[in-house]
């Protein structure tokens, strides 16, 4: 599952609306469509989301490569 499809279902699973988001991340609704799609994600933007979401997105990254790690 790629970043930006885990946010959107975050976002639907607090029962947000994209314009609240758009808001909380000072930024268009435009932008936050662009942020569903992508796969990959800047970290400060993450960061940004995690906050506003209460959510580390972090974790799923840490636990891809422990997951990685361990198979080695």
């Amino acid at each position: 599952m790629v970043i930006g499809q885990l946010i959107r279902q975050e976002l639907q699973k607090q029962e947000r609306t994209v314009t609240w988001f758009a808001r909380k991340l000072n930024c268009n609704r435009q932008n936050v469509y662009d942020i569903f799609r992508r796969t990959n994600i800047d970290t400060d933007l993450l960061m940004r989301i995690s906050i506003v979401l209460h959510v580390d997105f972090f974790k799923i990254y840490s636990q891809q490569l422990e997951s990685t790690t361990s198979v080695q």
